[in-house]
C-alpha cells in the first residue's frame, strides 16, 4: 500500500506545474480570469491561440510522462510485478495535482492533457486509438469537450481489454486494481466537466473555433 501513496504523491507533486498559468503569467495575465477562467489547454487555445494551446497541452502531457518514468525508475527492481498498475497510479496523481493545485487555491485545469500522458506512458496501440477518436469526435463535432470525454472512456475500455489480453503480465487482483484505477480517470474527467454536460445536453456548449485571442 506505501508505494501506492508514494506513487501518487509523486504524480501530485508533478501535477502542480500548471503549464497554462505559467504560460499566461509569462504574458502578464492570468488564464484564470480569461475565457471559461480553467487553467487547461482548451481554454488556453481558446484566449491565447494555437501555439499557446499546443504548448500547453504538450506541457501537462509530459509532466505526467514524466512521472511514470520516475516512477518506473524507483520500483523497477522492488516492484516489477505491478509496475503498470504503479504507473496508473502515478498518473492518476498527476491529475489530482493539475486538478486541484494547493497554491492555487485547488483551481487547475480538467486533467485531460494530462491523461494524454498516462495513455502514451500505457500503450502505444491505445494512445493511436484515442488520438483518432479524439480527433474524429472534435472534427464532427467541433465540442472538446465531448472528445475529451470519449478518450477518457477509451483509455479505459483499452486498459480491460489489454489486461484482459495479458499486456501487463499482472496477477488477476492486480488488474482488477489497474482497471478500478483506470475507472478513476473517467469518473474524473466527467466530474470535472459536469458543467460541459449539461450545455451539451442543453446544446448550449462552446464549439472550438480559433477566432480572436484574450490577453495579448
Amino acid at each position: 500500500m506505501m508505494e501506492r501513496i508514494i506513487c501518487l504523491l509523486i504524480g501530485y507533486v508533478f501535477g502542480l506545474f500548471q503549464t497554462g498559468y505559467l504560460y499566461s503569467k509569462k504574458h502578464h495575465f492570468d488564464i484564470r480570469n480569461h475565457g471559461s477562467g480553467n487553467a487547461g489547454a482548451t481554454n488556453v487555445l481558446r484566449t491565447m491561440g494555437l501555439k499557446a494551446g499546443a504548448v500547453t497541452f504538450l506541457g501537462d502531457a509530459f509532466k505526467c510522462i514524466f512521472a511514470v518514468l520516475l516512477v518506473k525508475m524507483i520500483f523497477k527492481n522492488t516492484q516489477a510485478d505491478i509496475l503498470p498498475l504503479l504507473a496508473l497510479y502515478a498518473g492518476f496523481g498527476a491529475v489530482l495535482g493539475h486538478n486541484y493545485p494547493f497554491y492555487m487555491n485547488f483551481k487547475g485545469g480538467k486533467g485531460i492533457a494530462v491523461t494524454a500522458g498516462i495513455i502514451a506512458s500505457t500503450d502505444w496501440r491505445l494512445t493511436i486509438v484515442c488520438l483518432v477518436i479524439f480527433v474524429g469526435v472534435v472534427a464532427i463535432t467541433r465540442y472538446v469537450s465531448l472528445g475529451s470525454l470519449f478518450i477518457s472512456l477509451a483509455f479505459f475500455i483499452g486498459v480491460v481489454l489489454l489486461g484482459q489480453a495479458g499486456e501487463f503480465g499482472m496477477a488477476s487482483n492486480d488488474l482488477m486494481e489497474m482497471y478500478v484505477v483506470a475507472l478513476l480517470f473517467v469518473v474524473s474527467a466527467f466530474i470535472r466537466h459536469r458543467a460541459n454536460i449539461r450545455r451539451l445536453l442543453n446544446g448550449t456548449e462552446n464549439k472550438i473555433s480559433f477566432g480572436k485571442k484574450e490577453g495579448k
